[in-house]
């Protein structure tokens, strides 16, 4: 979950645009590798020099064609990204079932994407450098699939991009001629792999105070089983487009409030700071004295306030045991001056990676890992049963753990993939709340085996279905990831289409709580591990986003579970 950029919204990138392009390797290894005989190009008008977009569509008239700059011949692609559209262009064509196709692409400009609507892969670059670079990517169609639909997008607030010679090379050429993509907004399910700093991603940035010394007062750790709960981030220490929040005005409808964030001295330092928002940034700020008591008149009401440490800036990792100690020690002092109930660990970007060889998620031996699984357990000792801790790991540090593990057994990989997995086996037992960002994320492969896309109730099913039903982690059989009670897991989501990448609305919220509460009203997944009744509820970024947005989110989720 990211801050944004003055003018900007947002963004929740968590692993950050190195693990975005890291993402989009790892997926682009896996598909499409085969070579595939009598290639022909399948797209009309990949260079543009018709002098028309025809067959290309873009959302919000946001392309056209010009003459400069150029990669080949006469004529690109331009299109304009604005803060709330990313000028996304698509042309959809007529593909053979069970056949590899590769696109490619040349891009010019700041965070282009290039990609497969309907479950295929993407890849981007975070900036070109004023000149042209070549994207490409493998896909390969389904047994049943006969069109499929490319795109490429800039992002929220990031201008004008271009785009020139894009290619989609295949088995034969396409016969009958390609379909036209109809007209309007080219399709968005197939989301980047990780989101730039424009919109909020999810991850929070905000710090929130602290609880008392000794074990927390307030409500139960864990609530019963059968109840759900409403999670969400309160900007606390920044503001932006979704405006600032003041803690006594936070709706009754959330259970949990993730004060965004609590942010390290530097990377190395493990020294945690909490900076409320300045009356210079946040007019309406209140008071110490009168967070305090908010946050007090919250908990009083059976709400659980945390300290979220990390989203985009706060890059925490714990190298050493003095690090680790000091870690603990600033921590509680957020804790204690605040009067907290617990901690929310968003570490994002490069905050934990697995060291050559640490390759066992049960026993792991990168000290980045070890430190912090060592800190949180010295702070749950510290204040008793009482703590609360949640997490908000991305796709790509957890359900990528399915394909990927740390570098590899042969080195190469990404060290970041699947990187949370020893933290939250190791604490599973201390665990409140296990909140995946289901944004902001590149295709995953689920428990069926297929790469699942954001866009839609599917995606959110199958990679909560990972953590209820448990995984073998980089496909170890002899290693599997176990299950998690349904009552420690939540489902991320953004709030708006401000909010992030990956937004669906309300209608397909409730197709994947029935899915999977119910195993009914699902789509093409079916859940491995059966109805979750007791599925612990929602998580979202923010509170502030979904006030902007009319309490879209939580006036949903009241009415989905009758509160």
């Amino acid at each position: 979950m990211r801050r944004t950029l003055p003018g900007q919204r947002r963004a929740t990138i968590a692993a950050g645009t190195a693990s975005a392009v890291a993402a989009a390797t790892l997926v682009g290894v896996t598909l499409g590798l085969a070579p595939t005989a009598s290639a022909g190009e399948f797209l009309v008008n990949g260079g543009f020099e018709s002098g028309s977009l025809g067959p290309w569509s873009c959302s919000g008239n946001s392309g056209s064609v010009v003459t400069s700059p150029v990669h080949g011949g006469g004529r690109a692609l331009a299109a304009a990204a604005t803060a709330g559209d990313t000028a996304q262009c698509g042309q959809t064509v007529t593909v053979a079932p069970n056949a590899t196709y590769t696109l490619s692409a040349y891009v010019n400009g700041s965070y282009v994407y290039l990609g497969v609507d309907g479950g295929g892969p993407s890849t981007w670059t975070p900036g070109t450098g004023g000149s042209y670079q070549k994207l490409s990517l493998s896909f390969t169609t389904g047994a049943t699939q006969t069109s499929a639909t490319v795109y490429t997008h800039g992002w929220y607030g990031q201008g004008t991009y271009y785009a020139d010679d894009i290619s989609l090379d295949g088995p034969g050429a396409p016969s009958p001629t390609p379909t036209p993509t109809p007209t309007g907004t080219a399709s968005p399910t197939a989301s980047p792999t990780a989101t730039p700093t424009g919109t909020p991603t999810g991850t929070p940035t905000g710090t929130p105070t602290g609880t008392p010394t000794g074990t927390p007062t307030g409500t139960p750790t864990s609530p019963p089983a059968g109840s759900h709960a409403l999670v969400g981030y309160l900007h606390a220490s920044f503001a932006n487009g979704a405006g600032y929040t003041r803690m006594a005005d936070v709706p009754n409808s959330w259970d949990f409030i993730n004060l965004s964030f609590g942010e390290p001295t530097s990377v190395t330092s493990g020294d945690i700071r909490f900076n409320r928002c300045p009356a210079t940034e946040c007019p309406t700020v209140e008071s110490d004295d009168e967070f305090k008591a908010a946050i007090a008149a919250k908990r009083a009401q059976g709400k659980k306030v945390l300290i979220s440490i990390g989203g985009q800036n706060g890059q925490v990792q714990l190298t050493s045991t003095a690090a680790r100690d000091t870690f603990v020690s600033s921590v509680s002092a957020i804790i204690d001056k605040w009067g907290l109930d617990g901690l929310d660990i968003d570490f994002e970007g490069h905050s934990l990676s697995l060291n050559t060889g640490d390759t066992d998620f049960r026993n792991p031996t990168s000290p980045v890992i070890v430190n912090l699984i060592s800190a949180v357990k010295t702070l749950k000792a510290k204040y008793g049963p009482g703590f609360v801790l949640t997490m908000a790991p991305e796709t790509f540090f957890v359900q990528l753990g399915y394909q990927y593990y740390g570098s590899g057994p042969w080195g190469g990989q990404d060290p970041r993939a699947g990187a949370y997995l020893p933290v939250i086996h190791a604490l599973r037992d201390d665990l409140t709340l296990l909140h995946v960002q289901d944004y902001n994320s590149g295709s995953i492969m689920g428990l069926d085996n297929q790469y699942h896309s954001m866009g839609g109730a599917d995606f959110h099913v199958a990679m909560t279905d990972m953590l209820l039903k448990g995984f073998p982690v980089a496909g170890n059989a002899n290693n599997v990831f176990p299950a998690l009670p349904a009552s420690k897991v939540a489902i991320g989501m953004p709030a708006t289409t401000n909010a992030g990448n990956g937004y669906v609305a309300p209608a397909e919220v409730n197709k994947a709580l029935d899915c999977l509460t119910k195993l009914a009203n699902c789509g093409t997944y079916v859940p491995r591990s059966g109805a979750q009744p007791n599925l612990r509820g929602l998580m979202t970024w923010s509170i502030n986003w979904d006030r902007f947005g009319g309490q879209e989110f939580s006036k949903n989720f009241n009415g989905y579970f009758g509160r």
